[in-house]
């Protein structure tokens, strides 16, 4: 066995070298790399030895050779081939190492020149990988140090590695190459070359809005269908999204996902994840019509489906705890579409097993989502692409209460006569962090541990509150509101203090707020500006 190894990661390339060395390979390898085995006591052959011929312009030209390639290619199940390379005294590579050079950190750098950068394009390094993707039934391509594990793995195993573990090296390699020429694309249609001079600024890929946005994401699975049987659908994630959020989530039990079910429960997790308390959120066409906390995750259940029995009817539920027995029991009484929670135990998957049709589905959801790429949410327009920044009701992360208004690091705002009680600041920072994750225009009424009423998705604040009062079929009266935005008139703040509640919080902003203030204080409610608005659209 003949492995090429090329890296500028060297992420774990000695003990890879020493694993292959042990198997009887044969190391060949370029430049840096060879000297690092060499230190590290290995013996490779270098590639000009190879070859025939030195390395060239400062290693510009090293692996493009016949003595390289004709190795690479060769198609092991053709005689010709074979004898081929056979009567030019070439062997067969078996294996190819190879990652390429640092393109992206050296476009980043504020001190890379131009120059400097076009001596960062791997011309060697993507031919080689390419070469050996194309010839995968006879040639290991390993462009991953994450892989190096698994690749002395299989070669191990009886009959060596299994085609389909060679077709996935050559996947991911051409996947690696694809974003290693889009980077440099995207590096060099934002140099400057006026005045004939050639000038750039660094490059951003990641963050929430890079410079330019590549998505690399293989297909996970077709759905059931999209939002309708009629259309068809699919599930694709990114490569850093192989064990998080539904990128890397499993479906324990139930029919086939839809893409419908796929955005509620979704929009299921990303509530959950609100709260640090055990809570529970029933969701119906992406909105919650209930969400309530608990000491037991059973009891958050219980009192968030009875929120709006009757809307959670046929409901997606979103869990911030494993499932339990306990709350599989409550949830199997009620007729449910889908569960997603981080993970179910034995005894509940027991429970929910009598609902064969009931989807449930776990994975690895974080509040945070690790930031960078995770903390990115991206929509389709028509001949377009939206990013953005992904919404976290961050100054609602911890306790509220007359100190957080006053702490100046915060923007809450006590701009009423009557400040909150203590009990209306706890069911403030409830509804806060709730309402933020219904459709605009919402109005949402809410006690301390539970929603009490939610008016989603009107056009106007004021028929916002009337679907609340409507949905809520009782008195309101002791409850709090949030609106997830301004009050542009005093009309919808009329409205909140006549279904009863006697706290309110909304971001403030408008050039009316000083009306709806007095409004407010003639009404006897407290208000809060908390100072930043939370549309969902």
């Amino acid at each position: 066995m003949r492995v090429l190894l090329s890296v500028s990661d060297k992420t774990g390339l000695i003990d890879l070298a020493r694993g292959l060395a042990d198997r009887g390979a044969e190391l060949v390898s370029t430049g840096g790399t060879a000297r690092a085995l060499a230190d590290a006591g290995l013996t490779p052959r270098s590639v000009s030895d190879v070859t025939g011929f030195p390395e060239m312009m400062d290693g510009r030209v090293k692996t493009l050779h016949p003595g390289v390639h004709a190795g690479i290619l060769a198609r092991r199940s053709r005689p010709d081939d074979m004898a081929a390379i056979g009567r030019q005294g070439i062997a067969p590579i078996d294996v190819v190492v190879v990652n390429l050079y640092p393109f992206a950190r050296a476009a980043a750098a504020t001190e890379t020149t131009f120059d400097e950068l076009i001596e960062q394009i791997d011309i060697g390094g993507p031919t080689l990988v390419r070469a050996a993707a194309k010839s995968f039934a006879d040639v290991l391509v390993v462009v991953d140090p994450s892989d190096y594990a698994s690749v002395l793995e299989a070669l191990d195993g009886d009959g060596g590695p299994a085609p389909g573990f060679r077709f996935a090296l050559a996947r991911k390699a051409f996947a690696h190459t694809a974003a290693y020429d889009a980077t440099i694309a995207a590096a060099l249609a934002a140099v400057d070359t006026g005045g004939g001079a050639f000038s750039r600024s660094p490059l951003t890929l990641d963050g929430t809005t890079p410079d330019r946005l590549i998505v690399s994401a293989p297909k996970l699975g077709d759905l059931r269908y999209g939002e309708n049987p009629h259309q068809a659908a699919a599930l694709y994630a990114s490569g850093d999204a192989e064990a998080w959020g539904f990128g890397g989530a499993r479906l324990l039990q139930g029919k086939a996902l839809s893409f419908t079910n796929l955005l509620d429960l979704d929009a299921a997790a990303r509530l959950a994840l609100e709260f640090g308390e055990p809570a529970a959120v029933v969701v119906k066409h992406t909105n919650p019509c209930g969400v309530a906390t608990a000491e037991r995750l059973r009891d958050a259940y219980v009192k968030a489906r009875d929120v709006d029995p009757l809307s959670a009817f046929g409901g997606i539920v979103g869990l911030n705890r494993p499932l339990d027995a306990g709350t599989a029991e409550a949830i199997a009484s009620t007729f449910v579409e889908c569960v997603v929670a981080p993970e179910a135990d034995d005894d509940a998957r027991t429970v929910l097993a009598a609902k064969p049709n009931l989807r449930l589905v776990t994975g690895t959801f974080t509040a945070d989502g690790a930031g960078g790429s995770r903390n990115r949410d991206v929509r389709s327009i028509l001949g377009g692409w939206l990013v953005e920044e992904r919404d976290r009701v961050v100054e609602a992360a911890d306790a509220w209460g007359a100190d957080a208004a006053a702490d100046p690091a915060r923007n809450l705002r006590i701009v009423t006569r009557r400040a909150p009680s203590p009990a209306e600041w706890t069911a403030l920072r409830f509804a806060w962090r709730v309402c933020a994750h219904v459709k605009s225009n919402t109005v949402l009424f809410a006690h301390a541990d539970r929603a009490a009423a939610v008016g989603a998705g009107q056009m106007s604040r004021v028929d916002a509150v009337k679907v609340a009062t409507m949905k809520a079929g009782a008195s309101l009266a002791g409850t709090v509101a949030a609106s997830d935005a301004f009050f542009p008139f005093r009309d919808g703040l009329d409205a909140v203090a006549e279904a009863g509640a006697t706290a309110v919080v909304q971001p403030g902003g408008s050039r009316r707020d000083d009306e709806v203030v007095a409004a407010a204080d003639e009404h006897g409610l407290a208000m809060v500006f908390a100072g930043r608005r939370h549309f969902r659209h």
